[in-house]
């Protein structure tokens, strides 16, 4: 099923889209399934979690932390981690640039702006995306690289919300893209799941995260 579901998706997908595969409450037995599919990247969105799959699994995946991030926590998956999709302050990118430095890497990082209406998703405003990437303190960390934007929608029925909510993202993501630097090329929008991936891509997203449509229901108990 797992393999059957990835085919279906990704043979519906332009070339230039990237699928993350949305692994979170899933056993390592799941992923496996996917991998065998050829399907290297998966997106985690507990620390915890994601570092107990890293340890057990075949170390070509590329692991994306798309959940909220805790400070303290980036530390144990610095070693690894291939992108952070959800920077949402400028605390939080000097803290992976740390944590970064320690193990003599650079981190890949997506700005997380803030395009839904719903207070309980987190994000930055794009005046404060644009604040941070033209500052100077932002400019001497050395390990981070910012590489595009994430967003998640209202979770709402109402498509023409979800439409107007991805072009605001896809427009910041066009006028902040002028603002190369060294540790700043923005490449990646990422936006679209399960529900919604499809209108997505049509107003811009060139990365999506996709997880019951792949693994089936999740079971939170």
């Amino acid at each position: 099923m797992i393999k059957d579901n990835l085919q279906h998706i990704k043979s519906q997908l332009p070339e230039h889209v990237t699928l993350v595969a949305v692994s979170k409450t899933k056993p390592a037995s799941d992923i496996i399934k996917a991998y065998d599919a050829r399907q290297l990247v998966f997106g985690e969105n507990k620390i915890q979690e994601m570092v107990e799959k890293y340890e057990q699994l075949p170390k070509d995946i590329q692991w994306h932390m798309i959940g909220h991030v805790q400070r303290n926590k980036v530390k144990y998956m610095a070693s690894f981690v291939s992108l952070i999709h959800g920077v949402d302050n400028f605390k939080l990118l000097k803290e992976i640039n740390k944590q970064a430095k320690k193990h003599n890497r650079t981190i890949d990082c997506l700005l997380q702006i803030k395009i839904a209406s719903e207070d309980s998703k987190f994000g930055m405003s794009k005046d404060d995306a644009e604040t941070i990437l033209s500052s100077e303190e932002f400019s001497v960390l050395q390990n981070v690289k910012v590489v595009g934007l994430m967003g998640m929608a209202t979770f709402t029925d109402n498509q023409s919300q979800v439409k107007e909510e991805f072009i605001f993202l896809t427009n910041t993501f066009n006028k902040l893209k002028t603002l190369k630097t060294k540790n700043c090329n923005l490449e990646t929008i990422s936006m679209g799941m399960s529900g919604d991936y499809q209108l997505a891509i049509k107003c811009g997203s060139n990365m999506i995260r996709v997880g019951s449509s792949i693994f089936g229901a999740r079971n939170y108990n």
